[in-house]
């Protein structure tokens, strides 16, 4: 599994062919596998009596309830994304908690931002999840967190709670949109989703060059009216990435992941809501300003 980053690879739980657990790879996989949904299971095993599905007769429909195995030791279930999920996010307040009430300085945020970008990047790219680079990644980020927070409740007082109201309010909006079938996490939507999220990314990326070289508001995507729909897209693009994270929790549940992958989930559902924290905090502080 990888995370949901705009900057990450997201390959699934799947590592042999780059693909999602539970989607077909092409034609030739689709033939390979059609009526049994669990004969490309990246996890089956010689041993493993649930590497193949004894009773399906089409392709997999997990947002509807596919036939699942039972819990087997050592792989992934709800209660351990669940955990592990609680306490990535745990740090990430607790740390944002202590660099508002130090009053940390603008500079000291910026480099823990920097630190924590390097350790999601090197995670990212691990083949396995390593619990200390995740929860440092947790706390450097939050306390870049808390540092910008503070900034931006200095330009527009009550946006940081603000901002976590609607964050949440975003994630209970998709879990609910995800399990009620509103939302259809399939190969368009993946593809739709990352190619407006590197598009999204790249754009910032200039813009911020602009900034930097330029001076002022570089193109003028982050003020402004402008600045508004660009952070509506921001948000919607989080909500977008929520709904990928549950997609491979879920996959990686029912096709029996190792329980160490369950760490990979808590990153990329941290990732996601940091970066739906940070759009709405933007989003929030335009508001007001205007």
């Amino acid at each position: 599994m990888r995370s949901s980053n705009p900057v990450f690879s997201r390959r699934g739980f799947s590592r042999d062919n780059g693909g999602y657990a539970g989607f077909n790879a092409g034609p030739q996989a689709g033939a390979a596998t059609q009526g049994n949904p669990y004969a490309t299971n990246p996890y089956a095993e010689p041993t493993n009596p649930y590497a193949a599905n004894p009773y399906a007769t089409g392709g997999p429909d997990l947002q509807h309830g596919a036939p699942q195995a039972p819990a087997q030791p050592g792989r992934m279930t709800m209660d351990d994304v669940v955990s592990r999920t609680g306490i990535t996010l745990g740090a990430v307040v607790v740390a944002a908690g202590l660099a508002w009430a130090l009053e940390l300085p603008v500079a000291l945020g910026f480099g823990a931002g920097l630190v924590a970008m390097v350790l999601g990047f090197i995670q990212a790219f691990k083949a396995k999840p390593v619990p200390a680079l995740i929860l440092g990644y947790a706390v450097f980020e939050g306390l870049f967190l808390g540092v910008i927070s503070q900034v931006y409740n200095n330009v527009a007082q009550g946006a940081p709670m603000q901002a976590v109201l609607g964050t949440t309010a975003v994630f209970v909006g998709v879990l609910i949109a995800y399990k009620t079938r509103l939302i259809r996490v399939d190969r368009r939507f993946v593809r739709f989703v990352m190619a407006a999220a590197i598009g999204f990314v790249l754009l910032m990326a200039v813009n911020m060059l602009f900034a930097v070289f330029g001076g002022g508001d570089g193109l003028g995507f982050r003020t402004g009216g402008l600045g508004i729909v660009v952070g509506i897209v921001g948000v919607l693009l989080g909500a977008a990435f929520l709904a990928l994270d549950f997609k491979q929790i879920e996959d990686g549940v029912r096709y029996g992941a190792p329980r160490e992958e369950s760490w990979l989930a808590a990153f990329g559902l941290t990732l996601s809501l940091v970066w739906i924290y940070t759009e709405m905090l933007r989003l929030i502080s335009l508001l007001n300003s205007d």
